[in-house]
């Protein structure tokens, strides 16, 4: 044999040993990976029309109870302001100043 000839069949051996021969498959084995295969993937992505209002109207809901607590957290000094004032206002038409402090506390 020739030194090229050896290398080659050294090379083969050592492929067949790294690459095994392809075995043959089962029908179940070709069934199901057809299956996988024919299935519609980007279906699962769908969101229909109920869950999809369902899901804004959810986050419309989340939006306006944080608007609300933060209008009412905001308002509350100027609240405090108007009441104050009118109990003030009370006091002058009632004619007597120590009803203004009690009604504050």
């Amino acid at each position: 044999m020739t030194p090229s000839a050896n290398a080659h069949t050294s090379m083969t051996a050592t492929l067949r040993r790294i690459i095994p021969a392809p075995r043959m498959l089962s029908i179940g084995t070709v069934t199901l990976a057809s299956a996988l295969l024919l299935t519609a993937l980007p279906a699962q992505a769908y969101v229909g029309p109920g869950a999809g209002l369902s899901l804004l109207s959810a986050l419309w809901a989340v939006l306006a109870a944080i608007l609300v607590a933060v209008g009412f957290i905001l308002m509350w000094p100027l609240r405090k302001m108007m009441r104050k004032r009118k109990n003030t206002r009370m006091a002058a038409k009632n004619g007597t100043a120590d009803s203004a402090e009690h009604s504050n506390s």
